[in-house]
């Protein structure tokens, strides 16, 4: 099995122009056609069948000044079409007047499996008590939350809440929550969010974003921690997924070490 535990959609109601020339970077003239043919749940499902995926996880984003907005409803909608495509939840906890009651009902109600979290996009320390209550009721509704550890390129961004450190404390304060560190620390704090993973039974390293065939450079102890690591790509800002995917096959770890990261350990946060 494999699971792609970031995918970002095709369709964003706002892109802010930062986000727009990545992806100019990443397509080139092919841009307009990606955006335009991606933008079906279908053609999505296609492109996963050609990588070899069998479920990926489709994010929402609510950043409207540094990379855009993929509305949780158009995410809700755009997953709907197939059981492969699960829904994660975006909440600006600097926004919601009522974070908590907002993602029960976004999971309970719409479908949505887990909670992103963007805190160089939004603004806040991961530790911060006023996400407290979300993380709280994310444990409660026993979900996983993807949180973006680490730089961001996009104008407006503040890299100091992207210190895995903050982390420490959410992981003590909520010991059964589900925490992944998306980007697992780059280019930064490698070090630290696979320290963090050791230490913590419910921390994981979450290596989207970062190419595979340097993932023993950033980690050299990867075999040892496979079971927890989670594949994702950051498609469409990593257009070449089915290259991604075997970049990652072909690292010089036991096979039993890239099913883990492919999808196994995904599967059972998951629970697939």
């Amino acid at each position: 099995m494999i699971i792609d535990f970031h995918v970002h959609t095709a369709y964003y109601r706002s892109r802010t122009p930062d986000y727009n020339e990545l992806l100019q970077q990443a397509w080139g003239d092919r841009l307009n056609w990606m955006l335009e043919t991606y933008s079906s749940p279908q053609a999505f499902v296609g492109l996963m069948n050609e990588a070899g995926i069998d479920y990926a996880v489709i994010l929402a984003e609510l950043a409207p000044i540094t990379s855009g907005i993929a509305a949780n409803e158009d995410v809700a909608k755009f997953c709907s079409h197939s059981p492969r495509l699960l829904p994660f939840a975006s909440i600006d906890p600097n926004t919601s007047e009522r974070p908590a009651d907002e993602l029960e009902e976004l999971v309970r109600n719409h479908g949505f499996r887990g909670l992103k979290l963007y805190p160089t996009y939004q603004h806040f320390y991961p530790n911060e008590t006023k996400i407290y209550p979300l993380y709280a009721k994310a444990q409660e509704l026993d979900i996983p939350v993807l949180l973006h550890i680490g730089s961001s390129i996009f104008s407006g961004s503040r890299l100091k809440y992207g210190d895995p450190l903050y982390l420490d404390d959410v992981a003590v304060d909520f010991p059964q929550l589900k925490l992944l560190q998306a980007h697992s620390g780059r280019p930064f704090w490698y070090q630290k969010a696979l320290t963090l993973a050791r230490i913590h039974k419910n921390v994981y390293m979450e290596v989207s974003g970062l190419p595979p065939q340097n993932l023993l450079t950033y980690f050299p102890e990867l075999e040892r921690i496979a079971h927890k690591v989670i594949y994702g790509s950051d498609w469409p800002a990593v257009p070449t997924i089915k290259e991604n995917i075997a970049a990652l096959q072909g690292l010089g770890i036991k096979e039993q070490a890239k099913r883990m990261i492919l999808g196994e350990n995904a599967a059972r946060l998951l629970k697939l």
